[in-house]
């Protein structure tokens, strides 16, 4: 975990690797949960004897899934001593989901800052994600999400 005294602070971090979470397990039971959630519920999610028969060996999270654990893994990463007003989720400008996390996996966060942009809002962070799986060489997903940070 980064800590920071302030938003200046983070802010001067702008093009530095932030830092990663800790591993969190993918268990069936999150998959499922999901899958109850959003409405979800494809067989290659939550039949686990058809997916141990299908193309992945095994049931898998649903890729919305990996990226909806961000919001997870951010403040597991890094955090602001001097908590500003709130952080808003602004978006995304650009998400890949590179290989499926199979039910079991292990995956974390590797957070980097690439970008800062102040407005009369607040000041709008840009985070490069990648969301890696333990033992593979390939990550699950990157994304670049954007937040806005309301001092």
């Amino acid at each position: 975990m980064r800590k920071f005294a302030d938003l200046d602070e983070l802010i001067a971090a702008e093009g530095e690797e932030l830092g990663s979470s800790d591993w969190l397990e993918i268990d069936q039971d999150r998959i499922d949960r999901f899958a109850d959630a959003t409405g979800d519920h494809q067989w290659i999610h939550v039949d686990r004897e058809k997916a141990a028969a299908g193309p992945f060996g095994s049931t898998i999270a649903h890729g919305y899934l990996s990226l909806s654990l961000l919001a997870y893994f951010g403040p597991r990463v890094y955090t602001l001593e001097k908590a500003p007003t709130m952080g808003i989720n602004y978006g995304l400008n650009k998400v890949r989901f590179l290989q499926p996390v199979k039910v079991g996996a292990r995956v974390r966060d590797k957070v980097r800052l690439t970008g800062v942009r102040s407005s009369d809002k607040g000041v709008l962070l840009t985070m490069e994600h990648t969301v890696e799986i333990e033992d593979d060489d390939r990550p699950a997903l990157v994304a670049e999400a954007l937040v806005l940070i309301v001092p």
